[in-house]
């Protein structure tokens, strides 16, 4: 099979597009012909070096990847029989592999994808729509919320606005540039804002008439993030799941006295409770897909370009979810 293969920690064109042996599934196993790949923001600190939430080093190489959708060609000792032929989608969880044509993973990994939704899609909703589930229960949202959300042509934002929609809330999506602030409209939003305007907390203040934001849906840091927190009200939340723009402050996410703040981790995830919560809300973002209520957007680029892919990412290149097809 081809694969992507990282070599030596540094830049994307180290990224390698290559012939490597087929994976072979092992006992409770299955080998998915992969149709879709997941790129997340994750795997581009991972190939410079970073080495932070893994429970063990990156050894190398390595195939890249922790997400992939495709159709069950071969089943590892145990199996099901019924699972070959599926189109399935998995998390690997810490295990590499998911940048390749084939990838093996636990079959109590796998969800069926619902009939709607093609293999990109279900891609986004196992690890990208995941996340947002796991963000989601910080936070109740309905027609009296005032739900701000920066970065909201990524892949997270995308849904979140959505959701935030659905729910009746009043949602503000800020994003960069021309083309992203008209898809993040076009998704739903109230009132799309280009956060490179030096005046665009004046127009969203001007928009809500006096009235104040509930909630902040923080993943970039830096002073977008300190520009809308200070658009909460008394009680506000300000949930920060990550700080992908400018870095924190000093350390530290922007915080203003008497608002709520929450910085929530991989932990966040764990929430929901239950023997496997990471499988409750796959289920569930999945389920909001399958329904309508939930479209992600995709970014898609042929496996052999992973590096294109890792470069668009970083640069802030790409909207919604990123993802590699062979």
């Amino acid at each position: 099979m081809y694969a992507i293969r990282l070599h030596a920690f540094g830049p994307p064109e180290n990224l390698t597009y290559e012939q490597v042996d087929d994976p072979l599934p092992g006992p409770g196993q299955v080998r998915v012909a992969v149709a879709a790949a997941g790129v997340h923001l994750l795997d581009t600190a991972l190939r410079e070096g970073m080495q932070g939430p893994l429970p063990e080093p990156v050894t190398l190489p390595t195939i890249p990847g922790r997400e992939v959708a495709g159709r069950v060609e071969a089943l590892g000792e145990g199996v099901d029989e019924r699972w070959l032929g599926r189109r399935a989608v998995a998390h690997l969880g810490f295990v590499p592999g998911g940048y390749a044509e084939l990838a093996v993973t636990d079959v109590d990994r796998l969800h069926e994808i619902p009939e709607n939704l093609d293999f990109a899609q279900a891609v986004a909703m196992i690890g990208t729509g995941r996340t947002a589930m796991g963000i989601l229960q910080f936070t109740e949202l309905g027609p009296q919320s005032v739900a701000v959300v920066p970065a909201a042509a990524g892949g997270i934002g995308t849904l979140l606005v959505q959701y935030a929609k659905h729910a009746g809330a009043t949602v503000i999506g800020l994003a960069g540039g021309p083309r992203k602030t008209a898809l993040v409209r076009a998704n739903g939003a109230d009132l799309a804002v280009d956060y490179r305007q030096p005046d665009w907390a004046e127009k969203v203040r001007a928009h809500l008439g006096g009235r104040s934001a509930t909630v902040v849906f923080d993943g970039v840091g830096g002073e977008v993030a300190r520009q809308a927190v200070d658009l909460l009200g008394p009680g506000g939340q300000h949930l920060v799941f990550g700080w992908s723009g400018e870095g924190l402050h000093d350390g530290k996410p922007h915080l203003v006295e008497g608002l709520s703040e929450q910085i929530l981790g991989p932990a966040m995830l764990n929430r929901t409770g239950g023997p496997n919560p990471l499988r409750t809300l796959e289920l569930r973002a999945l389920a909001e897909a399958a329904a309508g209520r939930l479209t992600p957007a995709v970014t898609r680029f042929p496996l052999a370009a992973a590096a294109d892919a890792h470069r668009a990412l970083e640069n802030r290149g790409t909207v919604g979810k990123v993802v590699l097809e062979p």
